[in-house]
């Protein structure tokens, strides 16, 4: 069985010339390594091997894991669904949140954000599959909700995400991304610091670079699945 370290060297091969094919730079595409239900000794070892951008979906896992390993220039993204009640907690101890579909949770988060702090950086979930067990606002609102989160003190709008419907195929994979890039590119030009388009997990990150993803969220190619 692979290492840590040997997935992580692998996957970030993988991004390479995913990038390359698409003309891209391989620093255009940023690995975050998703590490809910992993230990803090596999993220020891992740950060090891040079990671430093980690995923979390579980707040009360995440913070634990924040204070047992206090490691220098990690950086902490919260990915997963959000209640109100944990906004403060979120908005306290995260550098980024990727799963903002609503106005109510980003004003709490602006609200809450700690002075000092650097302003949170939001990207705002849109829902391409139209699941009803999937959060995330439709893309034909996403646009308004950018509008609005950008006003916000203590926030940085910085992007797009989504977590689309499984499927297989490469081509069938971009095409369920396209729309959410074509917006993307066009909201780029009406927000100044809108960087990033967080597409593609461990099954289709390749397909989702291709369509201009700066972000991939990849972890059972790297930790293995999940118990």
């Amino acid at each position: 069985m692979a290492s840590i370290a040997e997935n992580i060297s692998t996957v970030r091969d993988q991004i390479t010339k995913a990038a390359t094919r698409s003309g891209r730079a391989a620093d255009s595409v940023t690995l975050l390594a998703v590490t809910k239900t992993q230990t803090p000794e596999k993220l020891r070892e992740a950060y090891a091997a040079g990671q430093r951008e980690f995923g979390e979906n579980y707040l009360q896992e995440a913070l634990d894991k924040i204070r047992i390993l206090d490691l220098p220039d990690l950086v902490w993204h919260f990915i997963g669904p959000i209640q109100s009640n944990k906004t403060a907690d979120i908005a306290a101890h995260f550098d980024w949140v990727h799963s903002v579909d609503r106005l109510k949770i980003a004003s709490r988060l602006s609200k809450q954000r700690p002075e000092g702090l650097a302003p949170l950086s939001i990207c705002v979930q849109v829902n391409l599959s139209s699941e009803d067990s999937k959060s995330g606002v439709a893309l034909e609102d996403a646009a308004d909700l950018c509008e609005q989160i950008a006003k916000l003190p203590g926030l940085r709008l910085r992007g797009l995400m989504a977590i689309p419907a499984p499927c297989a195929g490469h081509e069938q994979q971009r095409e369920v991304f396209a729309p959410l890039a074509l917006l993307f590119r066009e909201l780029q030009g009406r927000f100044e610091h809108l960087d990033s388009l967080s597409i593609g997990m461990s099954a289709d990150y390749e397909a989702a670079i291709a369509e201009g993803s700066t972000i991939v969220r990849v972890g059972s190619a790297i930790f293995g699945a999940r118990a």
